[in-house]
């Protein structure tokens, strides 16, 4: 399948906004900018694309061009070239993109995943141009590399990158649609070729009964601990709590849980202020007992009978 060539689109007029919002149109500026050390060049390229100066953009495979009007009549014909992809970099960049669902979700809805990026780059596929792999050209006589003309188009095309990140695979040498086909026809190969279902199990209860039947008595449970482990550290000063105050509620929530794991049940659904009167039965202290009123809302006279009761 050769790859689709998309129509020229037109460059806009980018006022003083930047050249690119995204992290990947940003790579792009960046790529052109470390290409070069000539910075009048690339300033005057800058007020180039600000101001209109470069007409529709075409992007075929390894190269983006346009006519860029400089200070002469007739515009002048630039371009920035851009090694394409090998076919054994394609299958696997391909195979990135299909190993996860998110990267091709991403793509359609018009992010570029930096995960993407960092795992072709792993693999030996430079999916964002380096400096180096820039190549301008320009019909004018400035010796420049990149020229103000070249470097305008750069700027120009950033925009346009950062609404659709596949204008980056088309330089690379695949359009968008034959990216598409090829990674549908991956997925339908890796559902044909997936591992067949697993059998029917059999239903939970039955499976338990008969674990039940041929299961060997489980021991009786251990003796709760007569003491709770005390904190390895104080709690931050400011907090109103007391280390004391949480080893009890440690204590506590130990006794209750031995107590579930012997089949007691019956503190398990109980309010809050149900749970608060049960606490202090226990006999925490006074200083507990009031809080536990005022923490609950309860009235204390009630609260008391409750907890004598």
């Amino acid at each position: 399948m050769s790859p689709a060539v998309p129509g020229p689109r037109r460059a806009p007029a980018l006022g003083r906004r930047a050249f690119a919002a995204t992290w990947w149109g940003q790579a792009w500026v960046a790529a052109l900018e470390d290409s070069t050390l000539d910075a009048g060049r690339l300033s005057r390229g800058r007020t180039y694309a600000r101001q209109g100066m470069v007409g529709p953009v075409t992007v075929t495979p390894g190269q983006v061009k346009a006519a860029v009007q400089g200070s002469r009549p007739r515009p002048y014909r630039s371009s920035v070239h851009l090694p394409v992809l090998t076919g054994p970099q394609w299958d696997t960049l391909l195979d990135t993109i299909a190993a996860r669902a998110g990267h091709l979700a991403a793509l359609l809805d018009g992010e570029m995943p930096a995960e993407l990026v960092d795992d072709a780059r792993h693999a030996g596929v430079p999916l964002l141009p380096l400096p180096t792999e820039l190549d301008p050209e320009c019909s004018c006589p400035d010796w420049g590399h990149p020229c103000k003309h070249a470097a305008a188009l750069c700027y120009a095309i950033a925009a346009t990158i950062d609404t659709d990140p596949f204008v980056i695979f088309e330089l690379r040498g695949r359009g968008r649609e034959e990216v598409l086909a090829r990674l549908r026809a991956l997925r339908t190969t890796a559902q044909e070729t997936a591992a067949p279902p697993a059998p029917p199990g059999i239903p939970a209860a039955a499976a338990y009964a008969h674990w039940a039947e041929e299961s060997p008595e489980l021991p009786g449970l251990p003796e709760p601990a007569a003491h709770t482990t005390a904190l390895p550290v104080a709690p931050p000063p400011g907090t109103g709590l007391a280390a004391a105050d949480l080893e009890r509620l440690m204590a506590d929530a130990a006794a209750r849980a031995a107590r579930l794991l012997a089949g007691d049940t019956t503190d398990l659904h109980l309010t809050q202020h149900q749970d608060a009167v049960r606490i202090a039965a226990s006999g925490p202290g006074p200083e507990w007992f009031h809080h536990l009123i005022r923490n609950t809302g309860s009235n204390p006279t009630a609260f008391a009978r409750l907890t004598r009761a």
